[in-house]
């Protein structure tokens, strides 16, 4: 098995109207790309919220335990994560 290798990508959380750069690893899952993203947002100018959070890759939804080599995130790909509403 290889070793995880860093993946820089550009990523959005919510409505913050700043634009990350952000450091995952081909071995993360959705939800630790999630939280990676939201610590640059939430708690600074985004209320935390008691919600579960998902990323999103070309406007489709990757599901939280996918990997970010899974998922097929490549170098400088854009994310976006924000906030799931209960349906």
């Amino acid at each position: 098995m290889t070793e995880p290798q860093p993946v820089p990508i550009n990523a959005h959380f919510g409505d913050d109207f700043v634009h990350w750069l952000v450091v995952v690893t081909t071995a993360d899952t959705m939800a630790e790309v999630a939280q990676k993203v939201a610590h640059f947002a939430v708690g600074k100018r985004l209320w935390p919220r008691d919600l579960p959070m998902a990323v999103y890759l070309d406007g489709e939804r990757q599901p939280d335990q996918a990997t970010v080599a899974e998922a097929g995130i490549a170098p400088l790909s854009y994310v976006f994560v924000d906030y799931v509403q209960a349906a």
